[in-house]
């Protein structure tokens, strides 16, 4: 099934650019068919990082129905990372994944805005520093 590695990395690199500037709708809009194209379960990490934006859009608008659909449907995607195996060395360290899996799943099942403020301030580790 493979692992996430470089060429990801590099495809996921503007999508993380524009989620670090707070430009959810564009990261989305970056990322959608890069997850359209991907056949395999990498698309999930594509897919997570899409839903998390979605969600902040839907808090930075106090939308907290909006932003807990989509928070429990990113928390699925990385469950799927996991069952699928293709979490990374490269992945956890590049792009702080592991941070950010940690705070979307922190976020509870039956959450208020304020829940969300921890995730919507978090910023992957800048692409200009990747190795």
């Amino acid at each position: 099934m493979g692992q996430f590695d470089e060429t990801h990395l590099k495809i996921i690199a503007e999508g993380v650019r524009l989620f670090n500037a707070q430009k959810y709708w564009e990261c989305h809009e970056e990322l959608e068919h890069h997850w359209l194209e991907e056949p395999g379960p990498i698309r999930n990490v594509y897919w997570a990082v899409i839903q998390v934006a979605a969600a902040m859009i839907h808090y930075r608008e106090a939308n907290l129905i909006g932003a807990r659909g989509l928070i429990f449907k990113a928390k699925q995607k990385f469950e799927r990372c996991e069952q699928f195996q293709i979490e990374s060395e490269l992945l956890n360290n590049q792009l702080s994944w592991l941070e950010f899996k940690t705070m979307a799943r922190q976020v509870p099942e039956e959450p208020q805005l304020i829940d969300f403020k921890n995730l919507f301030e978090f910023r992957f580790k800048d692409p200009s520093l990747w190795k």
